[in-house]
C-alpha cells in the first residue's frame, strides 16, 4: 500500500532575500542606522602606532559625533568627544600633534592631554567657574588587535570576546608591532554604506568582478568561518598556476620566499576578516590593512582606512609591498565600480529583492542585524512613519 504522504509534493525551500531597495536610499533609515547600529558598536580610530608620542592624535567622525584618540603625557591612550565644553566647537581635525595641551581654536579654552580643563581665556568673566567640572567628555575606548577602538553608546562585549578564537589567527602577524605605511586614507563612494559592506561580506562576485584576484587566488568559499558575534573570516589561497599578468605573476613568485618569518600556510594565503557592522581587516603575508565604511547620507558613503607592516628595508620586500598594493588598488576600484552600479540599479522601480546564495551568508547575517535593530527594514516599502 502506497502512503499518501509519499505522494505529497515537497515544497522547495524558501530562499532568504536581500533588503528592500528603499532601505539603501532613505534619510530616516540612515539616521537610525547611525543611532542603533553604528554608535553602539566598536569603531576603530587608529592603529596604536599611529599615535606613538604624547600629544599625537587621530580623529574619527561618526555621523554628527566626533571622537579624538590621543596619547597623554604618561603614554596612555585616551579618547574624548571632539567638542569644546564651552560652546561646542570642534577642537581637532584629522591627525596631528598637540604640544602639551589641547586648545580650542574658537575661544582658546585649553585642556590637558588627560582631558582636564587647564585654562580659560578671560577667566574673571566666568565667576564661580569650577574647572574640574568642565573637562573633555571621555569616550569608552579599548586597545585590542593592535588598534584603538571606541564605542559611543551602549555596552558591547569586549573586542576580544567578540572575535573569540579568530583573534588567535592574527597572532603570527604581530599586528600591534606594525607601523603605518603611510597616512590613513579617505575615499567617498557613490553608494550607500550598506552596499559597500554587502560587497565586502560576500565573495560570490569575485570570479566575475575581480578577474585579477581570481587569477591569483582561489575563492574563499571553502574556508569561511562565521561567528554568531558578527565576526567572519574567509581565506583565499595562492594558486599554483602563474597568472598571465606580469605584476600578478611576479607577486606569486615573490611572496613565499620573501615572507619566510611566517608559517608556511600564512605565506600562501590572503585572509579577509569582517566585524559587523562596518569593519574589514585584510591580512596579507607582507602587510595588512583595515577599513571601515561610514554613512555620508543615504546613497553615499565614506571608506576610511590604512595600511601597516613591520619595518623591512629589503629590496624584495619593497617590491612585494608595491605589487600587493597595486593589486589591491585595482580590487578597490573594481569594488567601487560595482557598488555604484548596484546603487543605480536599486533606483529602478522594477527591482525587487532577489534570493541570496549560501555564499552570501555573511551578508544575510548583516541584513538580519539591520532588521532586528530597525524593524521597518522588513517592510517592502518605506513606512510613512518610523518607530
Amino acid at each position: 500500500m502506497t502512503s499518501s504522504l509519499a505522494a505529497r509534493p515537497v515544497a522547495p525551500p524558501t530562499l532568504p532575500r536581500a533588503l528592500p531597495a528603499w532601505a539603501y536610499q532613505h534619510a530616516e533609515m540612515t539616521r537610525l542606522e547611525i543611532e542603533r547600529i553604528l554608535t553602539p558598536s566598536w569603531q576603530i580610530v587608529c592603529h596604536v602606532n599611529a599615535i606613538p608620542q604624547p600629544g599625537d592624535f587621530v580623529t574619527l567622525d561618526l555621523g554628527s559625533n566626533g571622537v579624538v584618540a590621543l596619547r597623554d603625557s604618561q603614554g596612555e591612550i585616551r579618547a574624548f568627544h571632539n567638542v569644546c565644553r564651552h560652546r561646542g566647537a570642534r577642537i581637532l581635525d584629522g591627525t596631528g600633534h598637540c604640544p602639551g595641551a589641547i586648545t580650542c581654536p574658537y575661544h582658546g579654552w585649553s585642556y590637558r592631554l588627560s582631558g582636564e580643563l587647564r585654562a580659560v581665556t578671560e577667566r574673571d568673566s566666568f565667576p564661580g567657574l569650577e574647572r574640574s567640572q568642565w573637562g573633555l567628555k571621555p569616550v569608552r575606548s579599548h586597545v585590542a588587535l593592535g588598534f584603538v577602538f571606541v564605542c559611543l553608546a551602549g555596552d558591547p562585549p569586549p573586542v576580544e570576546e567578540v572575535w573569540g578564537d579568530l583573534a588567535r589567527e592574527l597572532a603570527p602577524h604581530r599586528i600591534a608591532d606594525m607601523q603605518p605605511l603611510g597616512p590613513m586614507y579617505i575615499e567617498h563612494w557613490d553608494c550607500d554604506w550598506k552596499i559597500a559592506m554587502d560587497n565586502y561580506l560576500e565573495s560570490y562576485h569575485v570570479p566575475i568582478g575581480h578577474p585579477g584576484l581570481f587569477r591569483m587566488f582561489t575563492p574563499d568559499y571553502e574556508d569561511q568561518v562565521l561567528l554568531p558575534s558578527g565576526v567572519a573570516r574567509g581565506i583565499s589561497r595562492l594558486r599554483e598556476q602563474p597568472s598571465s599578468r606580469w605584476s600578478e605573476r611576479f607577486y606569486q613568485g615573490l611572496v613565499v620566499p620573501t615572507t619566510a618569518g611566517l608559517p608556511e600556510a600564512q605565506r600562501r594565503r590572503w585572509s579577509f576578516y569582517s566585524m559587523l557592522p562596518n569593519l574589514g581587516i585584510d591580512i596579507f603575508p607582507e602587510q595588512m590593512d583595515f577599513f571601515q565604511v561610514l554613512p555620508r547620507g543615504p546613497g553615499k558613503c565614506t571608506i576610511r582606512g590604512g595600511c601597516f607592516a613591520h619595518p623591512d628595508s629589503r629590496r624584495e620586500m619593497r617590491a612585494l609591498r608595491y605589487l600587493g598594493s597595486r593589486i589591491n588598488r585595482q580590487v578597490q576600484r573594481e569594488d567601487e565600480f560595482l557598488c555604484a552600479r548596484v546603487q543605480r540599479g536599486l533606483g529602478s522601480r522594477s527591482y525587487e529583492p532577489g534570493p541570496l546564495s549560501q555564499l552570501e551568508s555573511c551578508m544575510l547575517q548583516f541584513h538580519d542585524l539591520l532588521r532586528s535593530r530597525i524593524p521597518e527594514a522588513r517592510e517592502p516599502h518605506a513606512p510613512a512613519q518610523f518607530a
